[in-house]
């Protein structure tokens, strides 16, 4: 049975496209150091190391980015062997359980199916990702101080 593209990239599915960084952006291009850097070895301290000249504050937005882009292709395979029925909560072993509450929808911490409260865990997780005012994604060089400054569009 073939699946259209919208069935397929549907926000109601497990599966959700990557994020990028569009091309020619300060971010593309700390995001090409970072996987340079994750290919250079095994040295941590290298791997998790600013660039010179960079910003603190955009390499780790590049480098949450990428955190979710990868954790979300190991729950899209996940997801898909626990439902409802096999994970019932939401659990870190025997000695913790996970509960929701996000001051919308869940007012009080509210006990979940694993595959529910992932699907909202990674649904708030993208909005903050999304939010230019917490991850702005345009820089610029302003003509009065040529420093750099965020800018939301």
């Amino acid at each position: 049975m073939a699946l259209c593209l919208g069935q397929v990239f549907s926000k109601d599915k497990t599966f959700r496209p990557r994020k990028r960084f569009e091309p020619g952006t300060q971010r593309f291009e700390l995001y090409k150091k970072a996987q340079a850097s994750l290919k250079s070895g095994l040295d941590l301290r290298k791997v998790v190391q600013l660039p010179e000249g960079e910003s603190i504050n955009d390499w780790i937005a590049v480098h949450v980015v990428d955190f979710f882009n990868r954790i979300n292709l190991i729950y899209g395979t996940v997801s898909e062997y626990c439902t409802e029925r096999t994970c019932p909560i939401m659990s870190g072993g025997l000695r913790y359980e996970y509960r929701w509450q996000d001051g919308h929808g869940y007012k009080k911490p509210t006990k979940l199916p694993a595959l529910k409260y992932m699907n909202l865990l990674m649904d708030w997780i993208e909005s903050l990702i999304n939010n230019e005012d917490i991850f702005p994604t345009r820089v610029y060089l302003s003509p009065r101080t040529s420093s750099r400054c965020a800018r939301r569009s």
